[in-house]
């Protein structure tokens, strides 16, 4: 099933790279619209449907926390999964993060791997990755 992606950073080109590194990984992706703050990632809410979020923590205006407090504080928007793509080192800054209910954080820079994988089981997705035999719980 492919998911509309929003991804919110105040570069373009790590926007662009993000963009290509998920059409590599093999990740489903349907529409996917771009933002460069929080701001305007909420207006960009307003008119797509959105079932994934990818964002940064530092940016101008709005940074990705004050970005998911919004979100967590609007009805429509509440249940949105965040995924930060941050150089934030800041263990606590990032404990904040998941407080507020970010699914996830990865680290600049990242593998399609990587990202495929946490996107993929955040979504309740199979990541594709053949898995080891296992015979437990079988009947046989």
């Amino acid at each position: 099933m492919p998911y509309n992606i929003l991804i919110v950073d105040d570069s373009r080109s790590m926007r662009k790279v993000i963009r290509k590194v998920l059409d590599l990984s093999g990740f489903q992706m349907g529409e996917c619209v771009e933002a460069g703050n929080g701001r305007e990632a909420l207006e960009l809410l307003e008119s797509h449907w959105i079932d994934l979020v990818l964002s940064d923590i530092h940016m101008p205006v709005m940074d990705g926390i004050g970005f998911i407090r919004a979100l967590r504080n609007n009805q429509s928007w509440s249940d949105l999964p965040v995924v930060f793509i941050t150089t934030e080192s800041n263990e606590d800054r990032l404990q904040e993060a998941m407080d507020l209910g970010a699914k996830g954080y990865i680290r600049k820079p990242f593998q399609p791997e990587e990202i495929r994988s946490l996107l993929c089981q955040i979504m309740g997705e199979s990541d594709g990755v053949p898995r080891a035999f296992s015979d437990e719980g079988c009947d046989f």
